[in-house]
């Protein structure tokens, strides 16, 4: 039986985490980039991002086999109880659990910061992505029409949302994510979502 690891992202993975996303920079419309970036680029964001959120990397026997992560949805004050959301997983383990495993670990890990909304832009035509965003409990928001122009045609973004917690009162300031990585309750939900990945 493979070992299965779901952990926070370290600057050591972030090579095998670039080679895995250069493909879908160069080969799909998942990623609005079009050329990957230079590795200093890659870690330059992981170091930005996860002064305040997750990285997460799912590891089995070692390989990277995807990895998921929070980022800001508006740099704005008024926005920063919300989050925007990216999985990546390697070909090779699609259809495996991977993908929920992490995004089940990012709601846990979201919610206990204090975030309220989790947004994903979905580049059109996607049916698989919607599916999936669908039975993670996330609901259609809206689209930019014809937002993205990407290997010679314009195309819809369509965005999902998913709320973490009721809209209650006045929000508490969001907890950054160093300060709570190490702590019990984070290494229950990411031993609690790694029992979703299915690696045989």
């Amino acid at each position: 039986m493979p070992e299965v690891v779901l952990r926070p992202a370290t600057e050591a993975d972030a090579a095998d985490m670039l080679a895995l996303y250069a493909p879908y920079v160069l080969q799909t419309t998942v990623s609005s980039e079009y050329e990957p970036p230079v590795l200093e680029v890659f870690v330059g964001r992981m170091r930005a991002y996860t002064a305040h959120l997750p990285w997460l990397v799912c590891m089995v026997d070692g390989v990277v086999a995807g990895y998921g992560y929070a980022a800001p949805h508006r740099t704005r004050a008024a926005y920063q109880w919300s989050v925007e959301t990216s999985i990546y997983v390697s070909p090779d383990w699609h259809r495996h659990g991977i993908a929920g495993a992490i995004y089940a670990a990012l709601f846990e890990l979201l919610a206990m910061q204090g975030y309220y909304n989790i947004y994903v832009g979905i580049t059109s035509p996607n049916e698989r992505s919607m599916k999936f965003h669908k039975a993670m409990g996330f609901i259609i928001s809206g689209a930019y029409q014809e937002s993205m122009y990407k290997f010679g045609q314009w195309r819809d973004v369509l965005w999902m949302g998913k709320s973490l917690r009721p809209h209650e009162g006045a929000p508490q300031p969001t907890v950054p994510f160093p300060e709570i990585k190490d702590s019990p309750l984070v290494q229950r939900a990411l031993r609690q979502a790694v029992q979703r990945v299915h690696p045989d």
